[in-house]
């Protein structure tokens, strides 16, 4: 063992005490053989059978042997002893000096990132100064970070057997609210501008007075502050895409008319959608369902002002499509929507008459069956609907639909 090298300090007294008397002992039987190899005396036959044992070695020179080994050996340890004393009081101090400087970089850091008196250890800046002046600033800060830190765990350990509940929830919240948004949305939207016009801007006007407007066609209601574009000419095909752009014109065979025609002129457009679409005309008939009799409804179509008079409401199944064939001999228009609010369970139908230009010269709408749609019996023929939900966009992409 090399006592430079130092090692671990190592005081048991009861060590000490045992190799003390084995040295006596050991020490004795040597002097007591020395004596009789001197002597002669037969009862050690040693000096007869070992011939290599020094016969000269006596009792003084043994004791002067054993002193100076013991005097090495002491101060071999003495040496051992210090320099591990000296290293492990190094090691300390290097520790100390280590455990001082994390704790003022902690201190430094809750300082700077407290607010107001306190910051994120629940530990007031007073107190970190108090901390810092006292000799014992060290302790007491680990301990307070300690206790904040299992307090923080056992919290964390709690909160950890509520995680696949709360993702759950979470999960079917946000679920939910894609497929069902428009039950929330389309009954405020009903009471909230649907147009493209600011609120309250459109004002009724005298029906009696024919107007000459914009060749742009547009369906203006004033109680619903709607002011939105027709699309005419449309598709079967293409009914969806031109409600996304406005409300269309739908055609089917015996209810083709145009504004200014006999027969029925039929509008339809949706009244809701998904809030997180970005389709503007969603909720644009979300307010139909407050129309009532004697309501005002205008169309300018083809640089003329028509205005019709609200005279019927009705609900029917979405594949009752020859509810929209009347036999009349005046000019109707009629406005289908999806109703109730937020699905496409049934269709929603207001129909006026036309009050202003006056109609006694009016044309009856004469259209062949490739210029609208035919109604059949076997209910396969649908009125339009609003937009898809999450569920049937999800159907659909699988299906191919």
């Amino acid at each position: 063992m090399d006592s430079s090298t130092g090692g671990q300090l190592n005081l048991d007294p009861g060590r000490q005490a045992a190799a003390q008397i084995a040295r006596k002992k050991v020490l004795a039987a040597y002097s007591s053989a020395t004596k009789n190899s001197e002597s002669g005396t037969p009862n050690d036959p040693s000096h007869l059978k070992d011939q290599s044992f020094d016969s000269k070695i006596n009792s003084e020179s043994w004791k002067r042997y054993h002193s100076a080994w013991q005097n090495y050996y002491q101060k071999y340890y003495n040496d051992y002893y210090s320099n591990a004393a000296r290293e492990y009081i190094a090691k300390e101090r290097l520790r100390d000096a280590r455990a001082q400087a994390e704790e003022e970089e902690i201190v430094y850091a809750l300082a700077k990132a407290g607010r107001g008196n306190s910051n994120k250890t629940g530990l007031k800046l007073p107190q970190i100064s108090a901390y810092q002046s006292s000799d014992n600033r060290g302790g007491k800060l680990r301990q307070a970070i300690r206790k904040k830190a299992t307090d923080n765990a056992k919290k964390s350990r709690r909160f950890r057997k509520f995680i696949p509940v709360i993702a759950g929830l979470t999960v079917t919240l946000t679920i939910l609210f894609l497929q069902y948004n428009r039950l929330i949305f389309a009954p405020i939207m009903a009471y909230v501008s649907p147009g493209n016009a600011p609120a309250s801007s459109i004002e009724a006007l005298d029906p009696t007075i024919t107007q000459t407007v914009s060749s742009d066609p547009r369906l203006i209601i004033p109680k619903l502050n709607i002011d939105v574009p027709i699309r005419f000419n449309v598709g079967l095909g293409d009914i969806y895409d031109a409600m996304n752009n406005g409300v269309a014109h739908y055609r089917i065979n015996g209810a083709s008319a145009y504004p200014g025609e006999i027969g029925n002129f039929i509008i339809t457009g949706h009244s809701a959608g998904d809030v997180y679409t970005a389709n503007p005309y969603k909720y644009i008939f979300s307010g139909l369902e407050r129309l009532e009799d004697g309501d005002l409804i205008y169309v300018n179509y083809e640089s003329v002002r028509y205005t019709y008079r609200v005279t019927k409401k009705e609900v029917v199944e979405p594949t009752n499509v020859a509810a929209l064939v009347v036999q009349t001999d005046k000019p109707l228009i009629t406005l289908v929507t999806c109703t109730p609010l937020g699905t496409s369970r049934y269709r929603l139908l207001v129909t006026g008459e036309q009050i202003s230009p006056v109609y006694d010269e009016a044309e009856r709408a004469e259209q062949s069956a490739n210029e609208a749609t035919i109604i059949t019996d076997d209910g396969s023929l649908e009125l339009p609907s609003n937009e898809p939900s999450f569920f049937e966009r999800i159907w659909n992409f699988l299906t191919g639909q």
